[in-house]
């Protein structure tokens, strides 16, 4: 079952006055899970700069520990979000795993939000950070340019804790790269167009296997790796809209991403307990003229995800 949390907060019901310090405990909201698996979605959008979607971002928790997948644009505050509405586990102060499927900017542009932000506010450990090989020089980077920020912060009035801003970088190959009692994470290549490095990542917890695609074309590797999977998170493209469009790109969005119907046929392979799509491109088309590409070929269970739906 989904819920919409965005839709909670707006009723009135929480607002960031309400419950605005993220060390207070959380309000009792819509689904508060304590143990389990649980799928946040904290951004659905594309570059696309629309003030609804968030970009690209999902937290999975298990059991009450957040693991964030990518940090598109606004991915600390749609984690509050979901925090004053009732998902304890996205305290801000609580984001420490960040796991990165590519370095397309629309994928990493919250970087130095999910680094600092959370710091600011009291996590007191580095950050745990995977992704693909270059993530390390992105961090190196982005610290080096906040590094009087940092030195203020630390030695200044403020007198923050000098842990919290920092990053443990891991560059991580196809395989487990993530392990402990309660899930495992492995990665595995998807095409991205010309990208060399970019990734899926399979979740196996012990009550639900998640699978999220990251930014693919169609690639056996993703197929492989989702079969079977209890949810498959992933993106996709109108192609009756792309169709009718007058660009420059019509090459380039079937190297780089997946259209309705070819994932209509990866989810017939795959067969996955529920398909969520993520990261729509649609270009005008509607929700349902999306869902219906993709109910054309397959009759499974498809939901058309928003940000701050909870699976």
């Amino acid at each position: 079952m989904k819920y919409h949390l965005l839709c909670t907060l707006l009723s009135g019901l929480w607002t960031p006055s309400a419950h605005a310090d993220p060390g207070e405990p959380a309000p009792a909201g819509p689904e508060t899970h304590k143990s389990g698996t649980q799928i946040v979605l904290l951004g659905t959008g594309t570059p696309i700069a629309y003030p609804d979607r968030s970009g690209p971002a999902v937290a999975i928790v298990v059991n009450d520990t957040p693991y964030i997948v990518d940090c598109g644009p606004g991915v600390v505050r749609r984690a509050m979000a979901a925090y004053q509405a009732g998902v304890d586990a996205l305290r801000i102060t609580d984001l420490k795993h960040l796991f990165v499927t590519h370095l397309h900017s629309d994928h990493t542009v919250g970087y130095p939000d999910v680094i600092l932000t959370p710091w600011v506010l009291g996590r007191d450990v580095p950050l745990e950070v995977f992704g693909p090989p270059g993530i390390q020089a992105m961090t190196d980077h982005i610290l080096k340019a906040y590094e009087e920020d940092i030195d203020l912060r630390i030695n200044g009035l403020e007198q923050g804790n000098p842990e919290g801003w920092k990053v443990n970088v891991h560059e991580i190959e196809p395989g487990i790269f993530y392990k402990n009692d309660e899930v495992t994470v492995r990665a595995f290549p998807v095409k991205h167009g010309s990208w060399e490095h970019a990734f899926g990542f399979r979740f196996e917890a012990k009550d639900r296997t998640v699978v999220i695609s990251g930014d693919t074309a169609r690639c056996q590797a993703l197929i492989d790796n989702a079969k079977g999977c209890d949810v498959l998170i992933h993106e996709v493209y109108s192609e009756a809209a792309l169709s009718k469009r007058k660009s420059k790109k019509k090459k380039y969005h079937p190297a780089f991403h997946t259209s309705g119907p070819e994932l209509g046929r990866i989810a017939n392979e795959v067969k996955p307990g529920l398909l969520i799509l993520y990261h729509q491109l649609l270009w005008g088309a509607t929700e349902e003229e999306l869902l219906d590409e993709i109910r054309q070929v397959y009759k499974g269970r498809v939901v058309f995800g928003n940000d701050l739906d909870v699976f």
